[in-house]
């Protein structure tokens, strides 16, 4: 019997898909985000925090990790750092909503400095309340900037969130905060990322992970030590799009925490 010729398109699909099963795990560990097909965690019930790590085997650091975030800020020592150097620009507002969080994407060129290092801005998002506490209190949000390395590696700004007057830098983002398993929304407006930061720039230090699945452990985090503001409207707008999307606080077991002594 004849054996039947393969067509090349189909043997390219083939070899498509072979490599794409030996190399799509190494992808994906330097993703920011889990995958958006993998939605089966939450913040609540049997699917919430306490619960990640039995999920999924991708999880498993979740719950076995000793570098996980996010930590109560306390007992830190205090030492004179130099500052992050943020070199942001206005970038287009265009926003989603997976589900778990309202987040930003950001184009290619904002970036900051830390420890000499490059680290070039991915995007931003929310959660309400706080994830980070600061000698055992929450805030009422934390906003997240998600930032990688060229290797990969990632580094977190956190910028506390505090309930007082309407912050005109996070109006148009609150505004047209998506509901649930909605986007992307490309507003036509734009943002100015350097105006979501606290005039003082002296933060929080030391190494934790991300914060949601798959938890992945080494991420540079600096937490600001000054919170900006927003109206009880805006949080209650904020709040209305993400629900309450924080991880509680994890063991720092032994890890170092500095805090910055210089403005």
């Amino acid at each position: 019997m004849a054996c039947q010729r393969v067509p090349a398109a189909l043997l390219g699909a083939l070899l498509a898909a072979t490599q794409a099963l030996l190399f799509g795990v190494a992808s994906a560990s330097t993703a920011v985000d889990p995958p958006e097909s993998k939605s089966n965690w939450s913040y609540a019930g049997e699917t919430g925090p306490a619960h990640w790590a039995e999920l999924d085997a991708e999880y498993t650091v979740c719950g076995s990790g000793q570098r996980q975030s996010p930590i109560d800020l306390k007992g830190a020592t205090t030492k004179a750092i130099a500052n992050i150097d943020f070199h942001y620009s206005k970038v287009p507002l265009s926003l989603s909503n997976n589900g778990h969080r309202v987040q930003v994407p950001v184009p290619p060129g904002s970036h900051m400095t830390l420890d000499g290092q490059r680290y070039d801005l991915q995007q931003l998002y929310f959660h309400t309340p706080s994830e980070h506490r600061v000698d055992g209190k929450l805030s009422d949000g934390e906003l997240h900037l998600v930032h990688k390395h060229a290797d990969g590696s990632l580094a977190v700004v956190g910028v506390l969130l505090e309930t007082g007057s309407a912050n005109p830098a996070l109006a148009p983002i609150i505004s047209a905060a998506p509901e649930k398993n909605s986007g992307p929304v490309n507003t036509g407006k734009h943002i100015d990322v350097n105006a979501l930061l606290p005039r003082q720039r002296t933060s929080y230090r030391y190494v934790g992970s991300l914060t949601t699945p798959p938890c992945t452990e080494g991420v540079k985090w600096t937490v600001m030590s000054e919170p900006i503001e927003l109206s009880s409207a805006q949080l209650d707008r904020l709040t209305m799009a993400t629900g309450k999307n924080n991880r509680p606080v994890q063991p720092r077991n032994g890890r170092p925490l500095l805090k910055d002594s210089t403005p």
